[in-house]
């Protein structure tokens, strides 16, 4: 998995997550969700455009990061799901909790 970050104005930080979203990588996806929290950066909005395999590793640190972000004042917001990722999301019924946008200045429209 590749993991990217890119500041917006308004605290928000864009994660942009390719490849296998599972067991093995989610830890990392966690660790840099708190880190841009800790950088005062609580808005974030998680591109999945490219991530080709989600499980329930991968969704749960999602679910983990829109916990985190919302006690620091924030949220968490999905970017462009990937096919899979969607069907995973919509088979939850985890798109009721985690939105999904087009873009990120859908996400945050004040960003």
């Amino acid at each position: 998995m590749d993991v990217s970050v890119v500041h917006h104005p308004g605290a928000v930080a864009e994660v942009a997550v390719a490849g296998r979203l599972n067991m093995v990588t989610s830890g990392a996806l966690r660790e840099v969700i708190q880190g841009q929290i800790a950088e005062n950066h609580p808005r974030i909005a998680i591109d999945l455009s490219r991530v080709v395999f989600l499980d329930s590793s991968g969704l749960g640190a999602l679910i983990a990061g829109l916990k985190s972000a919302r006690q620091a004042g924030g949220d968490v917001r999905l970017v462009r799901p990937a096919e899979q990722a969607q069907l995973v999301l919509e088979l939850t019924n985890m798109n009721t909790v985690l939105q999904s946008f087009d873009s990120v200045s859908d996400a945050y429209p004040a960003a």
